[in-house]
């Protein structure tokens, strides 16, 4: 594919193996030149699917990068549904404002209903761009910096009993992985990790930050049973007055309140640190009902996962629905225009039906907006309420709305794209 803008001319093509080193050094320069830990870039090098990356190449080598890798995500009712994440997207300055990245998403949406996935996901370093091309923010995240010093944990009873361990995270890898892999069906949003992808969480703290301890991972039994992890770094601080380090926290996953109070409980205490701070979590995360004072928190919602429909039919029939519901939902595709149409959604938490229909319209609205909905945690009536969903038979909102929502908000529990 070629582009053709301004002083010369731009090809895309797939990226080759021995392309990458460039390709990746491109990306790094657009999110503003600081280089990858060697660790790091080895892995994403080993993650990278060749066939599914794209380089734009000009005179003055590759100017523009992008990619996809495959996934499945879960979707309320606990189908793993396989989905494009969307990656490494990038163009040089030198090169913008000429089509390339509207070229490079074409390419890769293209291929992605080619192979057969019905939905696409993207994590967004600038939000505005990819609303455009049908890309709705499905899922948020909780960014909380707590004051341990002031605030303490109403733990379970039984908390006591819980044997905690510190173990070098590669160590009790496979046992944290198999915890994570049991935990992701009920969690809309949660990726599966397949074969390469366990060792992104090992990676060791960013290097741009002041120093920090090396990853470190508590494991948690009850009653002799494996039942939670949390992955960690803490990064000393000292003021004229002692200690003020900050505890970050990189994953916590458990099987029983008891185990999750325990876990926290161990970060909260550690010596010499007077804060914890864990940037991705669940807005619906028990924490948030554990600690004594929420204010001393700092809690701060933030976007994260952002969804596009590719294909509407197949993807509204793979989830399940809160109450039964039968509706016709009419979707206006700009990018993917083969969605653009009258679809009729039947369905319960069974499962569901979705097919092309010539009836009259009960709601309208955009890719968008289908893509933000659709993991259960926006509400129709959001979108409603700012004139981007349309009510056309009365009642269609509110039946909707409750159809749609999930009983577990969705989350990303780790950025992978």
């Amino acid at each position: 594919m070629n582009v053709t803008t301004g002083p010369d001319s731009v090809n895309i093509g797939t990226l080759t193996q021995e392309e990458w080193d460039a390709w990746y050094g491109t990306f790094e320069r657009a999110l503003g030149g600081v280089p990858k830990a060697p660790e790091e870039r080895r892995l994403w090098r080993g993650l990278t699917e060749v066939a599914r990356s794209l380089a734009a190449r000009s005179g003055d080598g590759i100017v523009g990068t992008a990619g996809a890798f495959f996934f499945q995500v879960s979707v309320p009712g606990g189908a793993l549904v396989p989905a494009a994440g969307l990656t490494m997207v990038s163009v040089q300055p030198t090169h913008r404002r000429r089509g390339l990245l509207r070229a490079m998403m074409r390419r890769l949406l293209d291929d992605t209903r080619e192979r057969g996935e019905p939905l696409a996901l993207l994590t967004a370093s600038e939000p505005d761009i990819y609303g455009r091309y049908g890309f709705g923010s499905a899922a948020v995240r909780l960014s909380l910096t707590i004051d341990s010093t002031r605030v303490a944990l109403r733990t379970p009873e039984g908390t006591d009993a819980a044997r905690l361990r510190l173990f070098p995270p590669e160590l009790v890898l496979d046992r944290c992985e198999a915890l994570y892999a049991q935990r992701i069906r009920s969690r809309p949003g949660a990726l599966v990790r397949g074969p390469g992808w366990n060792r992104l969480p090992l990676l060791a703290p960013d290097a741009g930050r002041a120093a920090h301890s090396p990853l470190q991972c508590v494991t948690v039994d009850i009653a002799g049973e494996f039942s939670g992890y949390a992955r960690y770094s803490v990064e000393p601080v000292w003021a004229a007055h002692g200690a003020e380090g900050i505890v970050h926290v990189r994953d916590v996953e458990a099987s029983s309140p008891e185990a999750y109070a325990a876990l926290w409980r161990y970060l909260f205490d550690l010596d010499l640190t007077s804060s914890v701070v864990a940037e991705n979590r669940p807005t619906d995360d028990p924490l948030i009902h554990l600690v004594t004072d929420i204010r001393r928190c700092d809690a701060r919602v933030l976007d994260s996962l952002y969804l596009r429909l590719v294909d509407v039919g197949s993807a509204l029939a793979t989830r399940t629905y809160a109450v039964p519901v039968d509706i016709v939902i009419e979707v206006d595709d700009e990018f993917c225009p083969w969605n653009t149409g009258r679809w009729r959604l039947s369905g319960d938490g069974k499962g569901a039906e979705c097919t092309r229909t010539r009836q009259a319209a009960d709601l309208a609205l955009s890719a968008r907006e289908l893509g933000a909905v659709y993991l259960g945690g926006v509400s129709l009536h959001g979108p409603a309420a700012a004139g981007q969903v349309r009510e056309l038979t009365i009642g269609a909102l509110d039946h909707g709305a409750q159809a749609f929502r999930s009983a577990t908000a969705p989350w990303l529990p780790y950025v992978a794209f």
